[in-house]
């Protein structure tokens, strides 16, 4: 039986049908190295190399041999890679079973057990109360309505002091891409809003864009304090051959990706 709503079928199918075509979040990290992941945990490398960048903050990979780690709807065999390579008890949680493959795959072939499981990131019921150390979500929030649900299943599964990590777009600059360079600038392609994109912006699935209140004050009401907050590194490393019009030099130039810290109050 198949419990997912309308969001979550077509979100799914979307993402099944980009592993098919080996898109970049969907292709399994075989070459990472241990020895520069272990330089990145202890902090002694500020960033990762390409492709591996918007892997972050440093210290959220410290220390976390035998943790017990949920990748949160990030599927395909990259996060959780690199947390399995560091010597955590991995989960992997995602909506497509492709992307589960990919985690399970990089798992293999690197000698490290894992543990994969298809579901809703809205619906953690799965995992019972004060499950994990550590939840780490890249930027997958952006296709759910809500983030509110997502806090609360995270804070739920989170032992008393455990880290969530979670990725998020700007929205703020939600509506630039790397199609409105015009020759000497980008432009925002619509107006500051809330909720789901418009249908020509997101062929074939669903995408929300969420405000700050609800992106912070969210994860308040949930019951969990805000550590910190970071830039994606992407936008910090600016490559100077970067090509006008390309996501590269987008990031460069416009602010679109962040991560918050959060833990589980006591």
């Amino acid at each position: 039986m198949d419990d997912f709503d309308d969001i979550a079928r077509t979100n799914r199918a979307h993402w099944e049908q980009d592993v098919q075509q080996a898109g970049q979040y969907t292709r399994p990290w075989l070459d990472l190295d241990p020895g520069i992941l272990r330089r990145f945990a202890a902090g002694e490398i500020e960033f990762l190399p390409e492709p591996y960048a918007y892997i972050y903050p440093p210290h959220i990979f410290k220390n976390v041999k035998t943790q017990d780690v949920l990748c949160l709807a990030s599927g395909g065999g990259q996060q959780s890679a690199v947390y399995g390579l560091l010597g955590a008890r991995v989960t992997a949680y995602d909506l497509t079973e492709g992307q589960l493959a990919a985690d399970r795959q990089a798992a293999e072939h690197h000698g490290y057990a894992i543990k994969t499981i298809q579901g809703d990131m809205r619906d953690l019921s799965v995992f019972s109360p004060a499950s994990f150390d550590l939840v780490y979500q890249e930027i997958s929030l952006c296709f759910v309505p809500d983030v509110r649900p997502v806090y609360r299943e995270v804070a739920r599964v989170l032992r008393p002091g455990g880290v969530y990590r979670v990725g998020h777009v700007n929205p703020a600059t939600y509506m630039v891409d790397e199609d409105s360079w015009d020759g000497a600038t980008y432009h925002i392609s619509g107006p500051y809003l809330g909720g789901g994109l418009p249908p020509e912006e997101c062929e074939g699935f669903y995408e929300f864009r969420h405000q700050f209140h609800d992106i912070f004050n969210g994860l308040i009401d949930a019951g969990l304090a805000i550590q910190s907050v970071w830039e994606d590194p992407r936008h910090l490393r600016h490559d100077p051959h970067a090509q006008p019009g390309t996501n590269r030099h987008l990031l460069n130039s416009v602010q679109k990706f962040f991560c918050i810290v959060a833990r589980k109050r006591p």
